[in-house]
């Protein structure tokens, strides 16, 4: 382990920073808030780079509960500025990541291998803005740092790194409940961040065909740089049924849905295989309208098919490996970024991903 650097006072008293806030349904803002002080287990980091996510937008629409004044955002890197007391292997000044599902891997649900359902709470381990402030201000605290920070690699950028806190991880989940082996077939159903990563992880759990389903041009162009080996334009022909004349009629061996709506949602059951996987990463807050089973799709409730829904699990661990596979040149997700700003510009970013205006998919964040 690294030493930890003891500093008795790394803050300056009474220091405030800037923080991009939730006012309230529709409305953000800029307002000047102290300087987190950490907690024994908890570390303070000076933010460098982050990103806005979708789901911050969810949260100022309304879909996901949240108190006014709370700071938004879960996508950040940046130096350890103060660390607790009981914090070892970190460093003051070191560049560290933190995913942006901080779970305190302590208690029952953790240890069972649930970290992203922390303390029993439906999404608990999501800490940043649900439970606490959110990261993309100029300096966040992360709970149970040792187990939640990770260092970044000297060979990465922060830009690099960003991914792993969230898209890259959530991606991998959807890839990983899909359960596929070498071989076998895939469709993904929209790709924005999460579901590109979807198709990168995808490609390197050895899927054989990989099919994206996607009509924006530039969004279907990425899909094939990350290794789609079809793409489906929804809005030129019926998706399940592509899909199922590319299979020969059986259906997929798993399906992603990384976008959120019922459509999607029936589609996936739809072309799944029996005794296949329905992996879902998508958000389905914003839709009031339920979710239902198309039940000839389902077999009557007998078709062997498995759903699974999922969520970035957290934990320095999952960091580095993510890590690892950039370092090595497995992974580049950076060709995701397509607008870039300081964080002064941080309520345009906003707007601009909320109108999801001028093709953005991901805007990258600079601080100082």
């Amino acid at each position: 382990m690294r030493p930890r650097a003891r500093v008795d006072c790394p803050w300056i008293a009474g220091g405030t920073m800037r923080s991009f806030v939730f006012r309230g349904p529709g409305e953000v803002g800029v307002v000047e808030k102290p300087i987190p002080r950490p907690g024994p287990n908890d570390a303070v980091v000076l933010t460098t780079a982050a990103m806005v996510c979708t789901s911050d937008v969810h949260t100022v629409r309304g879909a996901i509960p949240v108190r006014s004044g709370v700071t938004l955002g879960h996508e950040a890197v940046g130096t350890v500025h103060a660390l607790g007391s009981a914090v070892e292997g970190i460093r003051v000044g070191e560049r560290v990541a933190a995913s942006g599902v901080t779970p305190c891997f302590q208690c029952e649900f953790c240890q069972r291998g649930l970290s992203s359902q922390c303390g029993g709470r439906m999404l608990g381990g999501a800490k940043f803005t649900v439970q606490v402030d959110g990261n993309l201000a100029q300096y966040f605290l992360v709970n149970n740092a040792q187990a939640n920070l990770a260092p970044i690699p000297d060979a990465l950028s922060d830009h690099q790194a960003l991914y792993a806190t969230d898209m890259l991880s959530t991606g991998f989940v959807a890839a990983e409940h899909a359960e596929l082996d070498f071989g076998h077939t895939v469709a993904i159903f929209a790709q924005g961040a999460v579901g590109l990563s979807a198709t990168i992880g995808c490609g390197l759990r050895g899927a054989g065909l990989i099919i994206a389903v996607e009509s924006l041009p530039e969004r279907a162009e990425l899909a094939r740089h990350f290794g789609a080996d079809v793409v489906v334009d929804h809005t030129r022909c019926d998706p399940v049924a592509r899909i199922l004349e590319l299979t020969d009629g059986q259906g997929v061996d798993a399906a992603i849905e990384a976008l959120g709506t019922p459509a999607t949602w029936e589609a996936t059951l739809r072309v799944t295989k029996p005794g296949g996987r329905v992996s879902n990463v998508g958000y389905h807050g914003e839709v009031s309208e339920p979710l239902t089973i198309p039940l000839e799709a389902f077999g009557y409730g007998m078709s062997d098919k498995q759903v699974y829904g999922g969520l970035n699990r957290g934990g320095r661990e999952r960091l580095r490996r993510i890590f690892r596979l950039m370092e090595n040149g497995r992974v580049d997700p950076t060709r995701m970024t397509t607008h870039e700003f300081g964080f002064d510009e941080i309520e345009r970013a906003f707007s601009m991903m909320a109108e999801r205006a001028d093709g953005i998919i991901k805007p990258l964040i600079h601080f100082g």
